[in-house]
């Protein structure tokens, strides 16, 4: 029997019909010639699918899907795309184009298939500053800038490192880019002019609601706002049609014999496109900071639209680093072409998902959709009211805060840098703001790594001691915190000293020394509990001499720069008897792990024990031996009600002909009460079972009559292995260990000349596994029955244990 490491074996390629159940049955694109199945691999071949074959019939589905999908979108996109490029002081027709171009150049190029991009209100505040600094033809050259940094984010492959950003810093940035956008549009609203600083717009809005006079542009508005607010709470049908396209066409059929200001379109849109020009000389120093800005919010608001829209479906996974190219080559054509600048945008690409798209088909086609309704329907545009795309983006920008994510953000103590980055977006500037919120988010992180978490508990019953719990890294700047903490426990109380902490320094520990100290001189007790991971051991505090330092320091006499022995494993991976120090008294030993359960374990486990109160449904019957080295459910990681253990001496299985057995009783529990899906016989290394099993099998051996008789007895569950392992050694007696696993495969044998067992694996509902544990190494293998070796499971690049010979043919009885 031979226990070798395989390499993971490469599953065949075939092409096969896509069940038509699957949700995104493929994607075809450029790297993909052939479908993709959702969550499978890639099906071989080299050709174009054939049309009358399975991917023929998948593709015809797919693009009927994504044909539906992408009028959606554009129906969603158009209003959006003409509100937001009104509002960044740019051109109708610069929304246009960057929606267009947005959607086919990186849907055609991005990583993530699903996603779709265009002018987004994340970037508004930011080139309505550039257009009203450097004008809108300067505006289109940093847009072109932009994407080529974005480019080479893309080649550099850094995607996810922008990803690194608190997520309090990003959601920060949204909400004030949001405010930003209803303090401005809110005066158009009002028949007004928004002006250049949301300052200057919230200084003079008082002024402006308290008029008088309400002008008719202000009716529309608010008549935008509240259609937009209640159209998806009206019944379907009608709640189908898009929310935006609905408000902003009905309002705008109801203004046509109002005189209100409208949308400026060109008679020529094409003759109206913009190309870029150079800034002048001395501007070169802001262009470049506006550049970068660009390039840096809209690829982070791209990533993050991104990862937002693959938790939204099954499909094929994208490549953020491809999304980069894809948004920077949008970007670079938008900025050359006269366009706004290009992100991926949730609302668009959540819309897409929804609608049933299933590849990047249906984003450019909303793209073209984009292009022929401005080259043939642009009249139509013409005769939207300013206020009514101004309503629109209020409603826009009230959604970019989202109360969940400031809930959410509450929850994890992070308020403070959402807040930070809210206030620095709306009053400063968003690149300021951002960097406001990033400062923010390090100082907290730097105040958590370095000042530990103090807890005080009083006594919940009469006579217990008080409970201080020191948590994280204790080091001289947690000194103050930890001195006021302590200070709120009486004089003369019993203390327990819970220091869950994963390092301690000097001045951390002399201060706990001189708070022990006095506590001792006072007559309390003060015992000292080393939950974490500290480099310093610490076991209860020793008496005191009289008028002397303590006789054994609190850290056991160990100098503060050496570490704890490094065999003993930290108490939140290893809650057993090592934490105990030695103690050798079993009764106290017994009963200092049920108050650590009490205490740290039970309350964690409690929801999932309350859960199986009802009964118990078992996965798996796990028989292994009784040797207490081997732990069951740390091995194969399980919990409560994962694992029903039966264990034996050796972990051997009984024959049919024990009747009443234990054993057997409880495989028979198993199988047809419990119904588990699996039995696994594990057994290990240096059992004692198989060595008195070896010792029992030798010639001169007497067998015991003393008070190992059962166990003598309980031994003959063992020879069929015994006998299978000497006639594989060709006569020779074997190692104790290739014994054990020689046993393990012959348990399997045992098992299936159970009726129960046999049954149950013939109707396909049960399966058997053989194990192996080398207790020297924490290393657990697995009896492959289809080559006879034992391997360590997940294909890991540890080499699997060697043993002596291979399994003979009989593995399977």
């Amino acid at each position: 029997m031979h226990a070798e490491h395989h390499e993971p074996r490469k599953q065949p390629s075939s092409v096969a019909p896509a069940p038509t159940a699957l949700p995104y049955p493929s994607e075809i694109d450029s790297d993909h010639p052939t479908p993709v199945r959702s969550g499978g691999t890639a099906p071989g071949g080299t050709g174009p699918p054939a049309p009358g074959g399975p991917a023929g019939r998948i593709l015809r589905r797919t693009w009927r899907h994504d044909l539906e999908a992408s009028v959606v979108v554009f129906l969603v996109a158009l209003p959006l795309s003409l509100g937001i490029a009104v509002a960044s002081g740019a051109p109708v027709v610069a929304g246009i184009i960057a929606a267009v171009v947005g959607g086919v150049v990186a849907g055609a190029v991005g990583g993530v298939p699903l996603q779709v991009s265009g002018p987004a209100a994340g970037l508004t505040a930011v080139v309505a500053e550039i257009v009203a600094t450097h004008g809108w033809r300067t505006a289109c050259f940093v847009t072109a800038a932009a994407g080529l940094v974005q480019i080479l984010f893309g080649l550099s492959r850094v995607a996810r490192a922008a990803l690194a950003i608190s997520p309090a810093v990003v959601h920060g940035m949204l909400a004030g880019i949001g405010l930003t956008i209803v303090i401005g549009q809110i005066h158009v609203v009002l028949g007004g002019t928004a002006g250049s600083t949301a300052w200057h717009n919230l200084i003079v809005l008082p002024g402006e609601i308290a008029s008088p006079a309400v002008p008719a542009a202000a009716l529309l508005g608010i008549a935008t706002i509240a259609l937009t607010v209640v159209w998806t709470r009206l019944p379907r049908p009608v709640s189908a049609i898009p929310a935006p396209l609905a408000a902003v066409s009905l309002v705008t059929a109801a203004s046509l014999p109002f005189d209100v200001p409208r949308v400026a379109l060109p008679d020529d849109l094409l003759g109206a496109i913009a190309l870029p020009e150079l800034p002048a000389g001395g501007e070169w120093g802001a262009i470049t900071l506006a550049v970068l800005t660009v390039a840096l919010v809209a690829s982070i608001e791209s990533l993050l639209s991104a990862v937002a829209v693959e938790a939204m479906h099954s499909g094929p996974r994208g490549d953020l680093d491809r999304e980069l190219l894809g948004q920077g080559a949008a970007n670079t054509v938008s900025g050359l072409l006269g366009g706004l600048p290009v992100t991926g945008v949730i609302v668009r690409s959540s819309t897409n998902v929804r609608a049933g798209a299933r590849t990047r088909a249906s984003a450019i086609l909303h793209g073209l959709w984009m292009a022929g309704f401005a080259l043939l329907l642009a009249p139509l545009v013409g005769r939207i009211p300013l206020a009514v795309l101004a309503g629109l983006l209020v409603v826009i920008g009230l959604r970019l805060v989202d109360l969940a994510h400031i809930r959410a953000i509450a929850r994890h103590g992070e308020l403070a840098i959402y807040l930070t980055t809210v206030v620095g977006v709306v009053l400063l500037n968003l690149l300021e703001g951002v960097l406001i919120g990033i400062a923010t988010a390090l100082l907290l992180a730097l105040r958590r790594t370095l000042v530990a978490p103090v807890h005080v508990h009083p006594p919940t019953d009469p006579g217990a001691p008080w409970r201080v719990v020191v948590e994280g890294a204790l080091t001289f700047l947690s000194l103050p915190r930890l001195s006021r903490r302590l200070a709120e426990v009486p004089a003369g109380a019993s203390v327990r000293l819970d220091l869950a902490v994963d390092y301690l320094d000097h001045g951390a520990h002399k201060m706990l020394d001189d708070w022990i100290a006095e506590r001792h001189r006072a007559g309390a007790t003060v015992t000292v509990d080393e939950v974490g991971a500290a480099p310093l051991a610490i076991p209860t505090v020793a008496a005191r001499p009289r008028g002397g330092r303590l006789s054994r320091s609190l850290f056991g006499g160990r100098s503060t720069g050496r570490h704890a022995r490094s065999a003993r494993p930290p108490r939140w991976l290893a809650p057993w008897s090592d934490w105990q120090h030695g103690q050798l008294h079993d009764r106290q030993h017994l009963l200092n792990g049920v108050d650590e359960f009490h205490r740290r374990t039970a309350p964690m486990i409690e929801p999932f024990l309350t859960e199986l109160t009802a009964g118990q449904r078992p996965s798996t019957l796990f028989i292994t031996c009784s040797d207490s080295r081997l732990v069951p459910n740390v091995i194969t990681s399980s919990g409560p009600g994962d694992l029903f253990t039966v264990r034996t001496p050796g972990a051997f299985v009984p024959g049919p002909q024990a009747v009443g057995d234990s054993t057997l009783a409880a495989i028979e529990y198993a199988v047809e009460v419990l119904r588990v899906r699996t039995i696994a016989v594990c057994g290990h290394s240096g059992c004692g079972a198989v060595a008195a099993l070896l010792d029992r099998g030798t010639p001169g051996h007497s067998t015991s009559v003393g008070p190992l008789r059962n166990l003598e007895a309980w031994l003959r569950h063992g020879e069929p292995a015994l006998a299978r392992a000497v006639r594989d050694a060709g006569g020779l007696p074997p190692e104790p260990d290739e014994l054990s696993r020689v046993s393990v495969a012959q348990q399997l044998v045992a098992l299936r000349g159970l009726s129960v067992v046999r049954r149950a694996e013939a109707e396909g509902r049960l399966h058997l596994v053989g194990m192996w544990f080398d207790i020297a190494t924490a290393r657990a293998i697995v009896l492959d029955e289809s080559t006879d070796r034992f391997e360590i499971p997940t294909g890991s690049v540890v080499p699997a244990l060697e043993s002596g010979q291979r399994l003979a043919d009989a593995t399977r009885g």
